[in-house]
């Protein structure tokens, strides 16, 4: 048998173990003993949290003990570096983990498209197999929300780390881990949605190209009839997501559609120059030569477009004359920037547009007041009265009449579109995403924009895309599709749209709004109910899963998660964002990006053609009870008047909002006040992290088990999750948000006057939950099936500990009232980069 601890250590932590020995190198001036004190603070943060000591006591007790440190400013800066250095350490092991990648792999459990394939040719069912790709589609939406700390250039120099640590070069890893020392890690600026956008569009030149048309060779290499070149595609948000960020504007917009086209073109340059090298014969060198000088021009004039058919033609010419002259010399070459042209067109990416949709009702109001087509407001209208508005009236919007910037961006960039599709095509752009969508009128709204921004019926070439996000939203989701579909205009742009309706629905605030187990279970059935609505309509639904990158944003394994929707549930695409630092984190070299890739797309095999795991009536009652049991214990969580004060004063929360890491505000509302419906899933998740308590990932769940196992009746959650493979993802993600929780670390809040009893209702939850997984499961520890992964955050809670702990001393000074208050308050604000990138995305 495999000893796959073993194997990881041998890998990853002995190699790591090696290279941290360069870190007392690094360039710290009259700081040169830090890497030998480091160990000692963790030993001593270790057994000091053991032995109930407070973060205070314990750093208190680490400078008087190994250090002739006492003048408190010194003491200040030593903390800052050693901050400093564990970043660093953090970024080594990340390298190291990286570079060994495929060695890992091969010690998962999750299936292979060959393994799919074979299985398939067993079972004679090799037909249906590429039946079902020829139509499935994978889309990966790349979006910038804020939990990427690294800069851009930190990001280069750990790609370069990765290839150094592969390639075992001594050196050259020392030289880069100097670097390191001598570079910034934070932004001195918030970025600007451009700068997010080009940060990303990097992964798609440097990481996307190659591996997209890698993983179609891949995918087709046994298989020559026709080829969905659409199987995977890349959706994008930077730009485009209005949704909170009055930053991005019509300009930005129209900035980043630029910098989208361009990269497409410099990518096929690049890949033509390549391939010209090789195919230097009679005829087809001029071919190339005649299209090479066209994509560079195209780069660098909007007036020379150069469409899709432009790029294709000379290519399949060029393919021609290769095979009737010259035998077909390299045509594998030739037939990967093919491939290439196919896949990615003139866009590369398809930009999403999203607002709100109170956004929208605004302007619908203004629209109604100053065309005056009503003697009342719009919202003071019925139903049937705001249906007759938006579709008995032809008026063509001026942007200028209105005078919030805000609400004048929504007209000039619905005006934009066209133009957009004109110069990258129409799959550059054709997807407008309504946030907080709660009646069908406000799609309809939204349709009747384009019509009044000048728009031929049949150029509204756009899904226009509701986005349900709270359990609310979900609860209505159903009345709503139906109006949707037994409306006539609507229903006449669906079958211009190819009859298909997506849906996103959006797991972050669904958690945040009712816990983990409800949110998760409320969405299944959702999808469910949607489904069947759309198939008695005969239309194609799909979902858009707006996914986080931890369990508690909606995230944790995807294989596993899409594996378990069942037929019952539309499977023609999955279809799911990639957020922050899950880009860099889990697609951001090409093995990473193909491995995640190839586990999404079996899961949609496999779901379709092999078993049906859609859930009997009696496991659908079982989960009902669960949910409901979890939702009340976490809504009575929410409601308890300490929880937002808590949050507030307790956790790194208010310190998260004000790291320059991403472009949009740090909450919703405008207001001073801690408000929750105005705060972000991604900082609500994150400060919970940072506690090390990571509440939205499981806490409700061992109530509602242990209410069962009181009952006698615990058998009966055992079989669900044996015979129900959706409920064992969610205990298996809850494993993960419990595996990185640390209760010590915060132990010394019982014993405080105002938040004692509130952080022991925490502990108590965490406590049964863990006890009520392992009993549910069988198994004898959390991510028992999971070794590899349980073991990464083991060491990195390992590498981290000190780290946390330096924080939690800092909030306590902060709390003390220290006449340091400025200096301790950067310290925690820095504590969180490395906390965050250790821990891959948080909890």
């Amino acid at each position: 048998m495999i000893n796959k601890k073993e194997i990881f250590d041998s890998l990853v932590v002995n190699q790591y173990n090696i290279y941290n020995n360069l870190f007392t190198n690094l360039p710290y001036e009259k700081m040169q003993n830090i890497g030998m004190l480091i160990p000692i603070l963790y030993n001593n943060s270790q057994q000091g949290f053991t032995n109930q000591l407070t973060p205070l006591q314990i750093v208190e007790d680490f400078f008087n003990r190994y250090t002739d440190i006492h003048n408190e400013e010194e003491q200040i800066t030593f903390l800052f570096k050693i901050i400093q250095y564990i970043e660093r350490q953090v970024v080594l092991f990340d390298s190291i983990e990286d570079a060994h990648f495929n060695e890992l792999v091969q010690l998962y459990n999750n299936s292979t498209f060959q393994e799919i394939l074979a299985f398939s040719k067993s079972q004679h069912t090799t037909d249906e197999l590429y039946q079902k790709l020829a139509t499935f589609s994978v889309r990966l939406v790349l979006t910038a929300h804020p939990t990427q700390f690294y800069p851009p250039y930190v990001l280069h120099i750990i790609q370069s780390l990765r290839t150094a640590v592969t390639n075992n070069q001594f050196s050259a890893i020392d030289d880069l881990l100097k670097q390191l020392g001598k570079t910034s890690f934070f932004n001195k600026v918030k970025p600007t949605p451009l700068s997010e956008a080009k940060s990303i569009i990097y992964y798609l030149e440097n990481v996307y190209y190659h591996a997209i048309i890698n993983m179609n060779n891949y995918i087709y290499q046994n298989h020559t009839e026709k080829i969905n070149y659409q199987l995977l595609q890349l959706g994008f948000w930077p730009g485009g997501d209005r949704d909170g960020n009055p930053f991005v504007t019509a300009n930005v917009t129209a900035d980043v559609t630029e910098e989208l086209r361009k990269a497409i073109r410099k990518c096929y340059y690049k890949h033509l120059k390549k391939l010209s090298a090789k195919l230097t014969f009679y005829l087809v060198d001029n071919i190339l030569l005649n299209l090479s000088n066209q994509l560079y021009k195209s780069m660098f004039s909007n007036d020379y477009l150069l469409t899709y058919d432009e790029i294709l033609q000379p290519l399949q010419e060029a393919k021609k004359v290769l095979l009737d002259i010259h035998n077909g010399l390299f045509l594998d070459d030739l037939e990967a920037l093919i491939t290439a042209v196919h896949i990615f067109q003139t866009h590369f990416a398809t930009l999403d547009i999203r607002q709100d949709s109170s956004i929208h009702n605004q302007l619908i109001d203004l629209i109604a007041e100053k065309y005056q087509l009503s003697t009342q407001t719009y919202t003071n209208l019925d139903d049937k009265q705001k249906y007759k508005l938006l579709f008995d009236n032809e008026i063509i919007l001026d942007e200028n009449l209105f005078e919030d910037e805000v609400i004048k961006d929504v007209v000039i960039n619905i005006k934009q579109l066209k133009n957009i599709q004109t110069t990258n095509g129409e799959l550059a752009c054709n997807r407008y995403i309504i946030s907080n969508s709660t009646s069908a009128l406000d799609v309809l709204q939204v349709y009747s924009f384009f019509r009044w921004c000048n728009y031929n019926i049949d150029e509204i070439n756009f899904d226009i895309i509701p986005l349900f996000e709270t359990i609310e939203g979900m609860t209505n989701a159903a009345p709503i599709l139906e109006n949707l579909f037994k409306h006539k205009i609507y229903r006449k742009h669906l079958l211009r749209r190819n009859n298909t309706q997506t849906i996103m629905l959006g797991f972050s605030d669904g958690t945040k709004d009712a816990g983990y187990l409800r949110a998760n279970w409320d969405i299944f059935k959702t999808k469910e109910t949607l489904t069947a609505i759309a198939r008695k309509y005969d239309i194609k639904i799909i979902f858009f899963d707006g996914r986080g990158g931890p369990p508690a944003r909606g995230g944790g394994k995807t294989h596993r998660f899409y594996a378990a929707q069942g037929k019952d549930i539309a499977n023609d695409a999955i279809q799911l964002t990639i957020q922050g630092q899950t880009i860099s984190s889990m697609y951001g070299h090409e093995q990473q990006f193909n491995y995640n890739c190839e586990q999404l797309i079996t899961a949609g095999l496999h779901n379709e053609l092999f078993n049906d795991v859609s859930p009997n009536k009696q496991q659908k009652k079982l989960m009902d009870e669960l949910a409901t049991m979890s939702y009340n214990k976490y809504v009575d969580l929410k409601n308890h008047p300490k929880f937002l004060p808590y949050l507030e004063k307790m956790s790194a929360l208010k310190y998260y909002n004000l790291t320059n890491i991403g472009s949009r505000p740090g909450k919703r509302g405008k207001t001073k006040k801690l408000i929750f419906s105005d705060l972000r899933a991604i900082a609500f998740v994150s400060a919970w992290s940072l506690l090390k308590q990571n509440v939205p990932g499981y806490f409700g769940i061992g109530t509602a088990i242990n209410t069962f196992y009181e009952a006698g009746q615990l058998h009966k959650l055992q079989l669900l999750f044996n015979h129900f493979p959706f409920f064992k993802t969610l205990i298996l993600n809850s494993m993960m948000s419990l595996s990185k929780s640390n209760f010590e670390l915060t132990a010394y809040m019982k014993s405080d006057k105002e938040f004692g009893a509130f952080w022991k209702i925490l502990y108590k939850e965490y406590e049964l939950s863990k006890r009520m997984v392992l009993l549910v499961s069988g198994y004898s520890e959390l991510m028992q099936e999971e070794p590899i992964s349980r073991l990464s955050i083991a060491q990195r809670e390992k590498i981290v500990l000190p780290l946390i702990t330096i924080q939690q001393y800092a909030l306590q000074k902060i709390h003390a009232n220290s006449k340091h208050q400025s200096e301790y308050e950067k310290m925690v604000m820095r504590s969180l980069f490395g906390n965050i990138n250790a821990s891959r995305n948080s909890a």
